[in-house]
């Protein structure tokens, strides 16, 4: 599970919003901003949200799911196919 990196008071976030914005856009970073010490929002990177909206899509997708859960049970059976028996020539 995802952990958050720092957590940033909103008046420190607000006057230095745009660093905040320098530290997270090319890192994984999640920094959590708080309101009266309680964190209430979370600043991710564009690239980590969209990587968590294609999750979400994925997850939507009762068809794609059902197939992610077939294939974890015929791996942990060791039902494995070789690889060229899949892409072979």
């Amino acid at each position: 599970m995802e952990t958050i990196q720092d957590y940033v008071p909103v008046s420190k976030a607000k006057s230095g919003l745009l660093d905040l914005i320098r530290r997270i856009e090319n890192s994984d970073d999640t920094i959590a901003i708080t309101k009266n010490g309680v964190p209430e929002a979370v600043l991710i990177s564009m690239k980590k949200f969209k990587g968590l909206m294609e999750t979400l899509e994925i997850l939507a997708d009762e068809k794609a799911i059902k197939s992610i859960r077939k294939s974890i049970k015929e791996a942990r059976k060791g039902m494995w196919l070789d690889f060229d028996k899949v892409f072979g020539e």
